[in-house]
């Protein structure tokens, strides 16, 4: 499938955009930040030892760096079933997690589901051959066919499958319980979950391939520096979208930050490299809020003390990604004063008014501004006025610029519409009310009385654009309406 060129897309090397959606894949599942690289270097060494010629060690690398690349898709999902999204999955997969009641294992294909079809979509998006596709497509298969979605068993399942799972395996295994009951957990596993010859070879090898990787200094260090799948540019655009996914109803907000910020630098005449560099910076300035659990974004009203010392680290998080990605550095830099505030009130740094650059105060005012204007699951989104109003009164109280706050105030106003460009004739008008409803997490019941029309036609309408969109679920949907420039 092949996006349709965007109006001013940001561009970046594969390489860069594929360890930046492994970032976001790692805080999801609440794994250190270098699990994907560490594990992708061990599934290459794994298929070394296999045999596997360079074409195969090449697909099990990026395999293993986009393995968890579905999951903020599921988190709310996983909400649902776990309380915890990001906790709950940390558990699950360090086999730590406690026995499911029947309701919760019940709803677990469901999850693997939206999990492998956005990964799968992702790997056609970014044009990565089908050996990657299929692979990410069937993550949760297993030897003796008991994984998930469970239509694949024994040497039917691609093999870069079970590489990537016994890499995954001794990587955080090792972590959560140390090296000699990884060895037992995987040997327990052997035969059921991979195939046991393949579990042996990695044995064989563990200890010698941990004690290598803990002589990198860095993550950059793991990883060759070609992208040998594809040489093509990727749009930030869709690492943003991927990021969006965790919370249903932050669909497109980073896209309207990042194109609110463009606007109001152009408006205030900053030089273009500044203008483009504040774009990229507010696409991914809500990278780092994958690291917290939906429950807590969800929560209405007041944040405890404790929560809110864990939202504070959502821009640390957010600039950690410039470790990993060099073309995203000084953009993550920039994205990571989203929310300072010039009297120092802000987050992480708390740093004042000297501390924070013109771009940076146009970003925190952008940031603030589309999160007043948009729904919440605790209130409705608040009118422009309302929205002005409040955002002068935080000018008042010297935590915004007051400039800028009017220049803001000036560039919406005189805006007409802040949509994305539609792919015309893909689906129809009301095929588009839908979905964007269905994108911000409505249900069917209530997209059919927003709409003044029944479930039962919003049920149609949904399997029309599941069936012009090629996907089976609401994420998957979601991601190729904002890639294909539908939404």
């Amino acid at each position: 499938m092949q996006a349709i060129p965007f109006e001013q897309a940001a561009l970046i090397p594969a390489r860069d955009a594929i360890v930046a959606i492994a970032f976001i894949g790692d805080l999801s599942m609440g794994r250190a930040t270098d699990q994907s690289p560490r594990t992708a270097w061990l599934a290459m060494a794994l298929a070394r030892a296999a045999g596997c010629d360079e074409g195969v060690i090449a697909a099990v690398e990026i395999a293993a760096l986009l393995r968890w690349s579905g999951c903020t898709a599921n988190a709310a999902g996983f909400e649902r079933i776990l309380g915890d999204d990001v906790a709950g999955r940390e558990a699950m997969m360090a086999l730590t997690l406690a026995p499911m009641s029947a309701k919760a294992q019940s709803q677990m294909p469901e999850m693997a589901q939206i999990h492998c079809e956005v990964a799968g979509d992702i790997a056609r998006m970014l044009d990565l051959g089908t050996d990657i596709e299929t692979a990410l497509r069937h993550t949760f298969e297993r030897y003796d066919g008991r994984g998930l979605p469970g239509v694949l068993q024994g040497d039917a399942v691609p093999l870069a499958v079970y590489i990537v799972a016994l890499a995954s395996d001794l990587e955080i295994l090792s972590r959560a319980h140390g090296l000699p009951r990884a060895r037992q957990l995987i040997e327990s596993r052997a035969g059921q979950v991979y195939p046991a010859a393949l579990a042996d070879l990695l044995l064989q090898q563990a200890s010698a391939w941990l004690a290598q990787l803990d002589t990198f200094s860095t993550v950059g260090t793991l990883l060759p520096p070609a992208l040998p799948a594809t040489t093509q540019p990727v749009a930030l655009e869709l690492v943003a979208d991927i990021a969006d996914l965790k919370l249903p109803w932050l669909a497109g907000y980073s896209r309207q930050v990042a194109t609110l910020a463009q606007g109001m630098a152009t408006a205030l005449g900053l030089e273009p490299a500044q203008t483009q560099q504040l774009y990229r910076a507010g696409l991914i300035h809500n990278i780092g809020r994958a690291a917290l659990p939906n429950a807590l974004w969800n929560t209405p009203g007041p944040l405890a003390y404790a929560a809110w010392e864990r939202v504070r680290l959502v821009p640390y998080w957010t600039r950690r990604a410039a470790q990993h990605t060099a073309a995203l550095a000084a953009a993550a830099e920039l994205a990571s004063y989203a929310y300072e505030r010039l009297d120092g009130s802000g987050y992480f740094r708390s740093v004042t008014a000297q501390a924070i650059s013109t771009e940076c105060r146009i970003l925190a005012a952008a940031v603030a501004w589309c999160a007043l204007v948009s729904r919440r699951p605790w209130r409705a989104a608040l009118t422009p006025a309302e929205a002005a109003t409040q955002l002068r009164a935080e000018a008042a109280a010297g935590r915004l610029d007051a400039a800028i706050v009017e220049a803001l105030i000036g560039e919406v106003t005189g805006q007409s519409s802040a949509q994305t460009r539609k792919a015309p004739g893909l689906l129809s008008e009301r095929e588009t009310d839908v979905l964007r409803r269905i994108s911000l997490g409505e249900s069917n019941k209530e997209v059919a009385r927003a709409l003044v029309i029944s479930p039962s036609t919003v049920r149609t309408h949904m399997e029309s654009i599941f069936r012009k969109l090629q996907c089976s679920t609401r994420a998957a949907a979601t991601l190729k309406a904002f890639t294909l420039g539908v939404l």
